[in-house]
């Protein structure tokens, strides 16, 4: 069968097949697999909790970041402008209007930061493991449990867990071919479990060109697992898992870009000639602000180009990373276990981008400058569950030393106008200038101690609280001192409760409510938090900044009963001192952004998830919710003079309405997947003066299964993938260069038309 003839019928038999199938009631729930995809919303939990396990994720395609599983999850959007999910420079989450650097993401416990793109404290989970290996997600879209290690997770926290090493030998792999010639291969090996102990290794290697323009996806990576039962209750947990990722970037656009240029458009990477031209037409014109001797290039840009920022030659994100730690856990008594866990986090990474706006020594009007990037975090998590009658004693205590240094190079690009001296995907060396190189150091403390009391079978109270103190450090390495800020500064909250209330009406159904005060505390970088600005205005501002802190009340009704199961919530979020990093000037030029408090904003929402199996084979999903998350403040300056009239307008990248429905048939061997993601519009400028509309996107999925009593045989299939089924053209992710206050901003990111996949898989 030819991709053509492919893409037809996945077309067909995307929309048609679970529809089809569900009429066959009497075949299907004879042949029905046991293990149907199941979303658990959250049985017995005080709080609003939605979790999935690996199937959903086998249901995207193979390699795609484990987001766009749980975007079916209400609340949860996800958007990335690339098919996989997994382009680190558009990929953004936010949970009920809360941002990506919000909230709080662990792996195994381990913290990972906020996922930001400049890496400061963590990396982002399509690093930390292969999506194959991840076991289940649990998404808390309020407010995580008080133990949880973060200091960002003001809006909620998502948990990612590894997979347990399988009890008996075995192998798995899969190997994925689809458009822009996509290559994705995966294997893993278990021991199986080998008198108390069992492990496995696993490898994935992702290749793949940009769907527009000139550039690639790569990534390689290992996992190692290991779990050992030392004595009766006791048991040891290691793992180590590497990641090398580089991609090519994408251009970013404003409105005014899309509207001339059309999606389709992306950096000239493939046309150096044009770039040298391009460049030296901006600094003739006085854009760039760089000098260059004369030369015959002229003051018009070639058509379509308007601007030196239409069109730079190219840019790139590389990141290397180490994440290994190890577990010890059992019980000490009857009553009481306890556990202890080590971690280690090393990366390197390196932002690069051909810019036009500094000349490399030679004379030519093009460097290459970076934004470099190394981390090395150690950590320590301890926990303490004792059971005494009806009260469940929980405490939880972690520490971190996290050293981050960063630094701003410009690299020569030699004086050739027809081939360029080094690439984008190449790690740099031997800079001639160094604009700032900084050594940031963050320690991090918190305890919480949680009670739970089930004061009847029905009825249960949660109380507890945790504290936080958060010590940051900045200090020059070259220049000295350089043109940021320096110096130190902390935040610190001892005491920040939560209360959960939990009753049990029989049935399956029960009824929630919970309180929780968090905060998010202070980031040391130079591209971002107080640091990031300059030394003048970090004297201003240092003993004026508090940090952002959220009282999130939520309250809920579960329900499960035969076949349909569910969830109804509304939330009611008050949030403080928000703080917000305003940039001065175009974001791709990387001027010291400003620290700015912009009030308090409010959060008040509602959201239901329901999951109906109406024939064991067949598994329907349902979410929606609407969200009102608006400013209750203008911008004032020092004055208090208002300076951006804000008070009332809906906050940026958050959709008033989310809607997901998924069909799901898997009757052991015929399986096949439709899901429809709809979102409302959204804005890019605090003011609200503009925005992206809403969007309907359709992925689809289709395979089936051999089911035999070989154990090589069993679980070998063949599927076919879809992403944005329909080619619907809008905008995936804003926000890439940060949000202004108005006007039109390079900022968006189009979303990738529709892309086809093939699988051949292996699963134990």
């Amino acid at each position: 069968m030819t991709m053509n003839e492919l893409r037809l019928a996945l077309l067909a038999t995307t929309l048609i097949a679970a529809p089809a199938m569900a009429r066959d009631e009497v075949d299907a729930e004879a042949t029905a697999s046991e293990e149907a995809e199941i979303v658990v919303y959250g049985k017995g939990e005080v709080r609003q909790v939605t979790e999935i396990k690996a199937d959903d994720i086998k249901l995207t395609v193979p390699g795609a970041s484990p987001f766009i599983a749980i975007q079916k999850l209400p609340g949860v959007n996800f958007q990335s402008a690339d098919p996989f999910g997994v382009y680190e420079w558009s990929t953004r989450i936010t949970l009920r209007g809360f941002n990506q650097n919000q909230l709080g993401f662990t792996l195994d416990g381990v913290p990972l930061g906020d996922m930001s793109y400049g890496n400061t404290n963590g990396l982002h989970i399509s690093r930390a493991i292969i999506a194959d290996n991840i076991g289940r997600t649990r998404v808390s879209q309020g407010a995580g449990a008080l133990g949880t290690a973060s200091t960002s997770n003001l809006g909620g926290t998502i948990e990612f867990f590894s997979r347990a090493p399988q009890d008996e030998l075995g192998i798995a792999a899969n190997a994925t071919y689809g458009d822009n010639e996509t290559l994705r291969l995966f294997g893993t090996l278990d021991t199986g479990d080998l008198g108390g102990f069992k492990a496995y290794i696993s490898a994935a290697h992702l290749t793949a060109d940009k769907w527009k323009g000139v550039g690639v996806q790569r990534a390689t990576q290992v996992n190692a697992k290991a779990v050992a039962t030392l004595a009766e209750d006791v048991t040891f947990t290691a793992f180590v898992n590497f990641t090398d990722r580089k991609e090519n970037d994408y251009q970013d656009f404003s409105q005014d870009m899309l509207n001339r240029l059309g999606p389709f458009w992306d950096n000239i990477s493939g046309d150096w000639p044009l770039a040298v031209r391009v460049a030296f037409i901006g600094a003739n014109r006085g854009d760039t602000g760089v000098s260059v001797a004369a030369n015959n290039f002229g003051t018009s840009y070639p058509t379509p180009i308007r601007t030196v920022d239409d069109a730079y030659f190219d840019a790139a994100g590389l990141r290397r990373d180490w994440l290994a730690g190890g577990r010890l856990e059992g019980r000490l008594s009857d009553r009481v276990t306890a556990g202890v866990q080590l971690y280690y986090h090393s990366n390197k990474g390196q932002g690069s981008w051909i810019t036009p706006y500094r000349a490399s020594p030679g004379g030519l009007p093009l460097s290459f400058r970076t934004t470099e990037y190394e981390i090395s975090r150690v950590g320590v998590l301890g926990d303490v569950t004792a059971t005494l009658g009806a009260n469940t004693l929980r405490l939880n205590m972690w520490y971190e030393n996290n050293d981050f240094e960063q630094a701003r190079r410009f690299y020569d690009m030699g004086t050739s106008q027809t081939t360029p001296l080094t690439s984008a995907l190449t790690y740099q060396s031997n800079p001639f200038f160094t604009q700032w190189n900084n050594d940031y150091n963050t320690r991090t403390f918190q305890y919480a101690v949680q009670d739970q009391w089930d004061v009847t079978d029905a009825f249960s109270v949660s109380v507890g609280f945790k504290g936080q103190s958060v010590k940051l450090r900045a200090a020059a390495i070259n220049p000295v001192p350089g043109p940021l800020a320096l110096g130190r500064i902390k935040s610190e909250d001892l005491f920040m409760p939560q209360v959960g209330l939990l009753y049990k009406l029989g049935g399956g159904n029960e009824l929630f409510a919970n309180f929780t005060e968090n905060q998010r505390a202070f980031t040391a970088a130079a591209t971002t938090g107080p640091f990031a600005t300059s030394a003048a205005g970090f004297a201003v501002i240092s003993s004026q900044l508090r940090p952002e802190k959220t009282n999130t009340f939520e309250a809920g009704f579960r329900f499960g009963q035969g076949n349909l199961s569910g969830v109804i919530a509304a939330y009611l979020v008050n949030f403080s001192n928000r703080l917000l990093s305003i940039p001065q000037g175009p974001g791709i030029v990387g001027n010291a952004s400003l620290l700015s408090n912009v009030g308090d904003v409010r959060s008040l929402g509602a959201e239901i998830g329901l999951q109906w199996q109406p024939v064991k084979a067949l598994t329907v999903t349902a979410s929606y919710a609407y969200n009102e998350n608006t400013y209750r403040d203008d911008v004032v300056n020092a004055a208090g003079t208002v300076v951006q009239a804000i008070r009332g307008r809906t906050v940026v990248d958050s959709p008033r309405s989310i809607a997901n429905l998924e069909l799901a048939y898997d009757d052991g061997s015929l399986y096949a997947r439709a899901n429809a993601n709809a979102m409302s519009g959204r804005f890019f400028t605090f003011s609200n003066d503009r925005s992206v509309g809403g969007r309907v996107v359709v992925d689809g999925k289709i395979g089936y299964r051999i089911s035999s009593d070989s154990r090589w045989l069993n679980g070998l299939a063949v599927e076919a993938s879809a992403s944005n089924l329909f080619d619907r053209r809008y905008v995936a992710t804003i926000g890439s260069n940060g949000f202004g206050f108005s006007g039109d901003n390079q900022t968006l990111l189009p979303a990738a038309p529709r892309q086809f996949f093939v699988t051949l898989r292996k699963d134990f």
